[in-house]
């Protein structure tokens, strides 16, 4: 299994330097490299990767406010001389802090970690009817185990994503697409911003479907679909 990657940083020879150790490591393949947070963040746009090595100290852009700008963001591993940004960087749910010059021990251990949740998503993914009926949520930098089972219905909020449950709403950095990909054969699209599970689905009247006291509208595009697995349960 083979995960992508990308450096940002604007010194050539910290780039040379994460380049050179990512030879130690056949899993990752480097896609690219940017000297500057707005050429990686046009890339990004366009092209999925599953880690960064993302610099803070660049022009025009730090690697900060280029994590704050980002609606959906890869794994990322900050490669900074500045020590500082610690803290922030783990509450904007960065998954290692590594400060220059890095030594190849720390680096492995970094990037292995980071394989090893990919590798974790990954299977989660492609597991089929043995896949575990739980996601992963970040929630305030902090990885949070949600049971599919608590999830009422999910909806889109710009860039964000609330994922309503009995108890409370989370608000997420997600987009429609990839968070269905986390979900299992229960969950349908019924509306460009609603996701809900079949099983909580108590009746349909007109265009709306009921969950309990709440009423979700079905968009035209998905009404056949929703009628289909309805029909097929």
């Amino acid at each position: 299994m083979t995960f992508t990657c990308i450096i940002v940083d604007d010194e050539p020879l910290a780039q040379s330097v994460i380049e050179t150790y990512l030879n130690n490591i056949k899993d990752i393949e480097l896609k690219g490299k940017f000297d500057n947070a707005i050429d990686a963040m046009n890339y990004l746009n366009s092209n999925k990767v599953d880690l960064m090595f993302l610099d803070i100290n660049m022009p025009e852009l730090n690697g900060m406010d280029m994590l704050k700008s980002l609606a959906v963001k890869p794994e990322v591993i900050l490669t900074t001389a500045y020590s500082e940004y610690a803290i922030e960087s783990y509450e904007l749910g960065v998954s290692d802090y590594l400060l220059k010059p890095i030594a190849l021990p720390r680096f492995l251990k970094a990037v292995n970690k980071v394989i090893n949740n990919l590798s974790k998503e990954q299977s989660f993914k492609e597991g089929g009817g043995d896949k575990p009926r739980y996601v992963f949520i970040k929630v305030d930098g902090i990885n949070l185990k949600l049971s599919l089972e608590d999830i009422r219905y999910i909806e889109a909020y710009g860039n964000y994503l609330k994922v309503y449950t009995s108890e409370k709403m989370y608000l997420i950095t997600d987009t429609m697409i990839n968070f269905m990909t986390l979900l299992d054969d229960d969950f349908i699209r019924v509306h460009k911003s609603y996701i809900v599970p079949l099983s909580k689905i108590e009746k349909l009247v007109g265009n709306r479907v009921h969950i309990g006291e709440d009423q979700i509208p079905i968009g035209n595009t998905y009404k056949s679909d929703l009628k289909s697995k309805i029909t097929n349960k």
